[in-house]
C-alpha cells in the first residue's frame, strides 16, 4: 500500500533519498526528466504539496517499495494507493514508466496549482479524528440549515474524516467538532476529492492526461473511492479523474483487499495514518516500510 501524501519537507525525507541507493538512482533519473536538480529546489520549498515534494514522495515509496520486495516473503497479489499514493502505483504496477510517471505528477501539480489560483480559493480541507459519522453528520446538518457549503472528502474510518469547506466558515467548524467531542487536527491546502472540483476534472482530462498511454497494471490496483478493482487502462484513467471529484472511501478498499484474500499490508512511504487507524489494524497484518525504519542501523550479527 503506498499511502496519501502529508506536507512533506526535505527534513522528512531528504535523508533517505541521498543515502538510499535505490532512492538516489531514482533521483537522477528525474533530474534527467525534470531538467532541473530536485533536491535543491525540494530543499527550497519546505514541507508543502509543491512539484518537488510530490516527486520526492514518489521517489521514497518507490525506494521503499523496492526495499521492501527484498524482504517479504510472498508476492504482492494487489495494490493499493489512496489520494496521492494512487500516482506510486502506477510506477509500481507497470502503467506508466517512472520517468513519464514523474512528468504525470508534475503536470497535475501545476494543473492543480493553476486551477486553484483562481477557483476555490477561499476552500480547505479539514481532517477530524475521534468523530464517528452519526456525531459529523449532526454538525454538517448545522453547516447545511446555515447554507454553508461542505463536502466529506476522505472516510479514513468509522470516527476518522476530511471535510472540504470554506474557509470563512472553518472557526465555527472547529468550534462544533471540539463541542462534540472530536479532535480537530490539521487542514489542507489546496483541498482535495469534491464534486465540486468538475472543472478541474476536465482541465486535467484535457491537458494532462489526454491520450496519455496507459499500459494494464500488473496486478489489481484497488480504487480508494469505491474499492472497484481497476485492471485495464481505461480503468486506470477513470481511477486517476474520478479521484479529484470522488471522495477517498478507505474502509471500502479494505473490504475489496479482505475479498482477494489480503491478510497482510505493506505500508511502504511516510505514513502517520492509513497504516493507523483501525480500520487497516483490524484487518491486516500491518508492515511498516518508511524513510525512519530504512535508516535505523542494522544491529549486528
Amino acid at each position: 500500500m503506498f499511502p496519501g501524501m502529508g506536507p512533506s519537507g526535505y527534513a522528512d525525507l531528504g535523508k533517505f533519498i541521498v543515502t538510499d541507493p535505490r532512492a538516489r538512482q531514482l533521483r537522477r533519473a528525474a533530474d534527467r526528466v525534470l531538467g532541473y536538480h530536485l533536491m535543491d529546489l525540494y530543499r527550497a520549498a519546505g514541507p508543502d504539496y509543491s512539484e518537488y515534494s510530490q516527486v520526492a514522495f514518489l521517489i521514497t515509496c518507490l525506494a521503499l517499495a523496492d526495499r521492501a520486495g527484498h524482504g517479504l516473503a510472498a508476492d504482492p497479489v494487489a495494490v493499493a494507493g489512496p489520494s496521492f499514493g494512487g500516482k506510486v502505483a502506477l510506477a509500481y504496477c507497470g502503467v506508466l514508466p517512472f520517468a513519464e510517471t514523474v512528468l504525470l505528477t508534475v503536470r497535475l501539480a501545476r494543473c492543480e496549482e493553476e486551477y486553484f489560483r483562481s477557483e476555490h480559493r477561499d476552500v480547505v480541507t479539514q481532517s477530524v479524528a475521534r468523530t464517528p459519522e452519526p456525531v459529523l453528520r449532526e454538525v454538517l446538518d448545522g453547516m447545511t440549515e446555515r447554507h454553508e457549503w461542505h463536502d466529506i472528502s476522505c472516510r479514513i474510518d468509522e470516527d476518522f474524516h476530511m471535510v472540504s469547506m470554506r474557509e470563512p466558515n472553518l472557526d465555527r467548524f472547529l468550534r462544533d467538532v471540539r463541542a462534540a467531542g472530536g479532535l480537530p487536527l490539521y487542514a489542507m491546502r489546496p483541498p482535495m476529492h469534491s464534486p465540486a472540483f468538475g472543472a478541474l476534472r476536465r482541465k486535467a482530462e484535457d491537458e494532462v492526461l489526454g491520450d496519455l498511454p496507459l499500459a494494464a497494471p500488473r496486478m489489481p490496483i484497488v480504487a480508494d473511492h469505491d474499492g472497484a478493482e481497476v485492471v485495464t487502462p481505461g480503468d486506470v484513467r477513470r481511477m486517476l479523474l474520478d479521484g479529484i471529484v470522488r471522495a477517498v472511501h478507505w474502509p471500502r478498499t479494505v473490504r475489496t483487499l479482505r475479498a482477494l484474500g489480503v491478510t497482510q499490508i505493506c505500508v511502504s512511504g511516510p505514513d502517520s495514518l492509513f497504516s493507523r487507524v483501525r480500520c487497516t489494524t483490524d484487518n491486516f497484518d500491518v508492515i511498516p516500510v518508511s524513510p525512519r525504519t530504512a535508516l535505523r542501523p542494522v544491529p549486528a550479527p
